[in-house]
This record gives C-alpha cells, structure tokens and sequence, in this order.
C-alpha cells in the first residue's frame, strides 16, 4: 500500500467522525495518519502496514478511553424527575400499596404516589420527601 490509500483512509475515517460525533473513527483516523507517515518515510510491505495501522489505532483507543470515560461521566446533566428528589410534597389522597391508592402535590404538580414501606399508609395532609422517580409515580416516605 502507498501513503495515498493512508491519506484516503485518514479522509474516510475524519469524514465518518464528523458525520457520527460518536468518537468512533477517531483514532482510526489516527492510525491511518501514523501509517500514512511511516509509509512516506519507509518503504514496507503492506502487511506491515496493516499492523502499525492496528497497533496505532488501538494504542490511541487505550491512551484516550480512561480520559474520555471521565470526562462523558462529568458532564452528567440531572433531569427534571432526578431533581425532585429529597424535595417535600403533600399528600392530597391516602397513600396505600394495599389499597392501590395515593396523590401528592410536588411543586403544584398533582403526581401518584407509592409508599417507600408498601405495607405503610400515609394519611391525606402528611408532608412527605421524595425517595425516587418511577416514570410518573413518586415513592415516598413520610417527612
């Protein structure tokens, strides 16, 4: 292989980047460049190249993934239901496993609610605190 099918490969792959924003050719792209590089400079066969095209790849992947890894787990952004929780609400309706019943009010919301103890009844007007979200249900405890 000549250093053109790198600089081809370099190309494809960038453009693959660029396309998915995922960082999935990334460091394809970076051991095509290394190989293009080697090639211009050394006259090997292409199985040869093929390997320093694998083992750079994969030496970026190893060098770059811990610090990516970090930093896609800093950028944890809570969503509307993570917030709610520890916040207070009122109960407006019984709350009982058994009885399949239970509102509260969280932020002038009307939400159904679980006990986080499901043999526990929590009577209408209790202050409660919000344990977790399940989708539209709020499992709670009593303040």
């Amino acid at each position: 292989m000549n250093v053109l099918i790198w600089a081809i490969a370099v190309v494809a792959f960038v453009i693959a980047e660029v396309a998915t924003v995922q960082l999935v050719s990334i460091w394809l792209a970076a051991g095509a460049f290394v190989t293009m590089i080697v090639s211009y400079f050394y006259d090997i066969p292409a199985i040869l190249q093929l390997g320093i095209f694998i083992i750079s790849s994969t030496v970026f992947l190893l060098l770059s993934f811990p610090m990516l890894r970090s930093w896609r787990n800093n950028k944890f952004v809570a969503t509307n239901s993570e917030l709610d929780v520890g916040k207070h609400a009122t109960v407006i309706e019984t709350i009982s496993s058994k009885k399949g019943t239970g509102r509260v009010t969280l932020n002038g919301v009307n939400w159904s609610a679980v006990p986080e103890n499901e043999s526990e009844t929590i009577p209408e007007g209790t202050i409660v605190i919000v344990v977790k979200v399940m989708g539209a249900k709020l499992i709670v405890k009593p303040e």
